[in-house]
């Protein structure tokens, strides 16, 4: 082989491995923000879907989806209107808590239908939620699994509790239009 083909090829060898090692690159800079946006969002999503490829093609279309909703930040009156409603909620908690939490179910869909999120039943939800809310999604969830819980009467006072709370970290990152709020109230 002469010396002009050699270089050729070793040349030729060199972009094949700056390509790869500049996709390698590129591609973990992509799953350290899938997993810096979503949060343990991104860990369910891998689970689910049984790998990390496949969960960040699920993650990446969420994203696309999202970007084609009209979500909008809550107006400062309506913001005030949503935590005194919260406020009486959490009040009769200790009287009502069953009631308490089916109706902190409801502030907190119709506050996501107020933001512009789609009532496309539950799966949808929490897929688009995740996008913006990724990080309070297993509070969510676990509300959720207690006010199932409470329609049958199964679930204990602590755990109405715990669902209260979880909601309100949900309610609060929406209000916040997702960013962190930093407090966690009961």
């Amino acid at each position: 082989m002469s010396t002009g083909m050699v270089l050729i090829v070793a040349a030729v060898v060199a972009v094949v491995v700056v390509g790869f090692v500049a996709g390698t690159v590129v591609h973990r800079r992509r799953r350290a923000v899938l997993r810096d946006r979503f949060g343990p969002e991104y860990e369910r999503a891998v689970e689910a879907t049984g790998s990390r490829r496949a969960a960040e093609q699920e993650l990446d279309a969420r994203e696309r989806r999202f970007a084609e909703l009209e979500i909008k930040p809550v107006p400062g009156e309506a913001r005030e209107q949503y935590a005194r409603r919260w406020m009486r909620i959490q009040e009769g908690f200790v009287d009502r808590p069953e009631a308490a939490v089916r109706d902190a179910d409801e502030l907190v869909a119709m506050l996501m239908r107020d933001r512009g999120y789609p009532d496309e039943g539950h799966e949808q939800r929490l897929r688009d939620l995740s996008v913006r809310h990724g990080r309070v999604l297993e509070d969510y969830r676990a509300a959720l699994e207690v006010r199932a819980m409470s329609t049958g009467k199964s679930a204990t006072t602590e755990q109405l509790r715990g669902a209260m709370m979880h909601y309100r970290t949900l309610f609060d990152d929406l209000l916040a239009d997702g960013e962190p709020t930093g407090t966690r109230r009961s």
